[in-house]
């Protein structure tokens, strides 16, 4: 049974974590450490960081286990 997709949002993005895909590459954790760190539960804190870094940091993921969703609205405000 896979795995389900996670979602973390700060308002204006939502991150997608699909664990199924992830191949622990770590390239997220090493990009951005105060966003993405596995030793804390959730790994993934949305508020350590601006929008457009971790934007930045995410199309850097090689398994495309992270993704974005933009929040309707929130890019125009």
């Amino acid at each position: 049974m896979p795995a389900s997709t996670h979602h973390y949002s700060n308002g204006e993005i939502t991150i997608l974590w699909q664990p199924s895909l992830c191949k622990h590459s770590g390239i997220c954790f090493k990009g951005l450490p105060a966003v993405f760190d596995p030793r804390r539960r959730p790994w993934i804190d949305i508020r350590q960081s601006s929008t457009s870094i971790i934007i930045e940091q995410i199309k850097k993921c090689p398994s495309g286990a992270l993704s974005i969703v933009t929040e309707p609205n929130a890019m125009q405000q």
